[in-house]
């Protein structure tokens, strides 16, 4: 059913929606309507008196995980009005803006209402959340239909192609919103990804190479590793939006080298927040300029994402020095770093994070024959599928020495909180550079649909095909728009663990989605190592994993939001 009664098929639907900024400001409300109605219902369900109970959340995954789904598609939609209202305002609302708003909202608006991809095998309904038909009926709003009706049609999105492939190669579809000083960064280090990163990363990761030490020379001559760090600690002192657009540009010419910072980022963040000021001015200036590169040491064998129970141990000596013991593993760039920020237990009689502490455990760094030369550590390599520029390591530590005066803040027991304070701008940075991977996935499909022919025209000309490359390029600006809403929250020092999982959720969705699709449009070609599409879907594979798997970012929004 169309608007104002209108009959709206497929064959005689405007491209365009009329009044399209009136219609998708008007399908915003309702949605919030059944936001709140959902939430009502899961408190409801997992709660014990006025409790929210850890042990019925559990019990009720899908329908606390699913509220966290729905908050993120109703936050995403809101960021898309900013968006395309900045974007009006500013004479910039173009044809290509128009279809990107329009598609983003109808595809959205439908999922709401019929069920949203959690992932490919789990789809969540309104009902698994505990609505009823009559709590749906919110959502048969006047806007709404149209929006569902007319707004992502095949007509809509063979058009959107059509102006794609108007722009140059590896263009970034739509404009983004942001001001022109973030769009020079952008120029600036798309041109440097594309230059000297997108032509090797294809043989890096075939050859399964780090990545070369003069790309972190030029990276750091850039600025990339003190990006973020105050000005007085030898850093740029910029916004975590210019970390967004420096993480998505340089991560669209390997996902690796996106990475280089955020280890720099993590180990910026945990002293900025919680070191003395001692600290801060001896490593804050080595991080900024890599003159020091650090890797985070969390993860164990036997915890994944259950930090709190980490075994690892530091005893600490007559000396005031620390001893480690234990075992740590999916290390990144453990070899050939300065320092680690690793996370061990200093209270041996905790069983929970409430015993854990933060150390700076200085190291050599080591090269191919000997990657761990410091005495009392060892390792070796995780072999993986992607995400290969800086390779994973397994490592051990035995009775591994780190001095006294690099336990982090000076004080035990303040570990697990000093991490805490990280998962923001790690989980934001995170959302950048599955973005960039998508981007990159779009970059590569597009210019394949473009040259290859089949049965006398090329791919592109395909509606099915078309309308991949159509939706990876509205995904990719549903994502980059939730992303930069989350690092302005973060620019303006508000509270954002929840804007930067929704991020963080949707953009590794979107990151996979892209490269699995892009490697369906390649066919039989995309199955083949030569093809740089199968690095890019296993480099996407990733993103739903590290900084917190989907399923542990889902559960940490839902828990927000219900408490």
């Amino acid at each position: 059913m169309a608007h104002d009664g209108q009959d709206m098929t497929m064959m005689d639907a405007p491209v365009l929606l009329d009044d399209l900024l009136a219609l998708t400001g008007a399908a915003v409300k309702p949605v919030e309507t059944i936001l709140e109605k959902a939430k009502a219902a899961v408190r409801q369900t997992v709660s014990t008196g006025d409790r929210v109970s850890n042990e019925l959340v559990e019990a009720n995954q899908t329908a606390a995980h699913g509220l966290a789904w729905l908050a993120t598609y109703a936050e995403s939609l809101r960021q898309m009005q900013k968006w395309a209202e900045a974007l009006q305002a500013s004479g910039k609302f173009g044809e290509m803006e128009q279809l990107i708003h329009q598609i983003a909202f109808g595809e959205y608006l439908w999922q709401i209402y019929g069920g949203i991809q959690m992932n490919q095998g789990e789809v969540l309904r309104l009902q698994d959340l505990g609505l009823s038909q009559d709590d749906s009926r919110a959502l048969m709003d006047p806007a709404i239909m149209t929006l569902t009706q007319g707004g992502n049609t095949q007509a809509a999105r063979t058009r959107l192609v059509e102006l794609m492939q108007e722009q140059s190669a590896n263009a970034t579809f739509g404009a983004s919103g942001l001001d022109e000083e973030l769009e020079m960064i952008r120029d600036q280090f798309r041109r440097y990804a594309a230059e000297k990163v997108e032509p090797f990363a294809h043989e890096w990761h075939l050859k399964d190479e780090l990545i070369p030490m003069e790309v972190i020379e030029e990276l750091a001559e850039m600025g990339v590793f003190g990006l973020t760090i105050p000005e007085e600690y030898g850093g740029f002192g910029l916004s975590k939006a210019s970390m967004c657009v420096v993480s998505e540009e340089l991560s669209r010419g390997y996902i690796g080298v996106g990475s280089l910072g955020t280890r720099s980022e993590i180990a910026a963040e945990l002293i900025i927040a919680g070191g003395t000021e001692e600290q801060k001015q001896k490593w804050l200036p080595q991080i900024a300029s890599a003159e020091t590169l650090p890797t985070a040491v969390f993860t164990e064998p036997n915890t994944g994402s259950d930090l709190g129970s980490l075994r690892t141990r530091a005893v600490k000596d007559e000396g005031g020095d620390y001893r480690i013991t234990g075992n740590k593993t999916w290390i990144t760039h453990a070899s050939r770093t300065q320092v680690m920020t690793l996370l061990a237990r200093t209270d041996p009689d905790t069983s929970d994070y409430k015993g854990l502490s933060m150390f700076l455990a200085e190291k050599t760094p080591g090269d191919c024959e000997n990657p761990f030369p410091t005495e009392g550590m060892s390792g070796g390599e995780i072999e993986v599928l992607g995400y290969r520029g800086m390779k994973e390591y397994e490592l051990a530590f035995d009775n591994f020495h780190v001095k006294g005066e690099n336990l982090l803040g000076g004080e035990e027991g303040k570990g697990f909180k000093q991490l805490m304070e990280t998962f923001e701008s790690a989980r934001i940075q995170t959302a950048a550079r599955a973005i960039g991977v998508a981007q990159s996935a779009l970059d590569i499909s597009m210019q394949y649909a473009i040259d290859r022919k089949q049965f006398g025209k090329s791919l592109i000309n395909f509606p099915r095909v078309s309308s991949k490359l159509a939706m990876m390029a509205v995904e990719i600006m549903v994502a980059r728009q939730l992303t930069y809403f989350s690092a302005f929250e973060k620019d303006e020092g508000r509270r954002c663990d929840v804007e930067a999982g929704m991020a963080k959720l949707l953009g590794a969705r979107v990151a996979w989605a892209a490269a699995d699709n892009g490697l369906q449009i390649h066919g039989g070609n995309g199955f083949a190592l030569e093809y740089k599409i199968s690095r890019v879907l296993c480099d996407a594979r990733i993103l739903n994993i590290f900084e917190g798997a989907a399923e542990i970012q889902a559960q940490v929004i839902a828990r927000r939001l219900l408490g």
